[in-house]
């Protein structure tokens, strides 16, 4: 299901942000998380976001990869909201 989150904020990332919340099952969700998948994946994230702001064009994909980066290290307990 997180993978689905992570998608549809990739499908439509402008317009959106993240809100994040949970309790302590999140909190533990995402720690096993984070050792497992999450520390590649926004660490991707963050490279692909440092090379799309070395153009002008390219700093609002770049802002929007931090963003990703930041829910693919804490999926669990974020939810997707429009602005």
């Amino acid at each position: 299901l997180q993978a689905f989150k992570m998608a549809g904020l990739t499908l439509t990332p402008f317009g959106k942000t993240v809100q994040y919340g949970g309790g302590v099952g999140s909190a533990l969700a995402n720690v096993l998380w984070v050792v497992l998948v999450g520390w590649w994946m926004a660490f991707g994230y963050l490279g692909a976001g440092v090379l799309n702001c070395i153009s002008i064009i390219g700093i609002p994909f770049g802002l929007q990869s931090f963003k990703m980066a930041k829910l693919a290290l804490w999926p669990f307990g974020a939810e997707i909201v429009n602005l």
